[in-house]
């Protein structure tokens, strides 16, 4: 296993050490490549990408995207409480109208309507 992650470790270093080259073709067109070509001079090119810490824009965005998933995010969870407030008032509900509805049966099979001296 060890040998392997060895393995691994140097042909990716031989991988992004690969240069990048430039040449500009018969009609003044540049290229630029990560091989150089068989059939015009090339020059190896040192490329420098920007640090991302940075970029202010960046951390800007990033800003403004973590504080659009916390909105998102507080607003499900208000919704989620919303609900499950409406769900229990319904379960109330029905537990209101299922005893109202035994009490009224009872209250048939037991009493009745008497007319004592007219």
């Amino acid at each position: 296993m060890k040998g392997l992650l060895i393995l691994l470790c140097l042909l990716t270093t031989q991988i992004t050490q690969a240069g990048t080259y430039r040449w500009v073709d018969e009609n003044g067109q540049t290229h630029f490549g990560d091989r150089p070509p068989v059939n015009a001079a090339s020059d190896e090119v040192t490329l420098k990408a920007p640090a991302p810490s940075s970029d202010t824009d960046a951390r800007a965005r990033k800003q403004r995207m973590n504080e659009f998933l916390e909105q998102t995010e507080q607003e499900r969870a208000e919704r989620n409480k919303a609900k499950a407030q409406q769900e229990a008032k319904a379960v109330k509900h029905e537990a209101m109208c299922e005893s109202l509805r035994s009490r009224l049966k009872y209250m048939k099979s037991v009493s009745g309507i008497y007319r004592l001296n007219n």
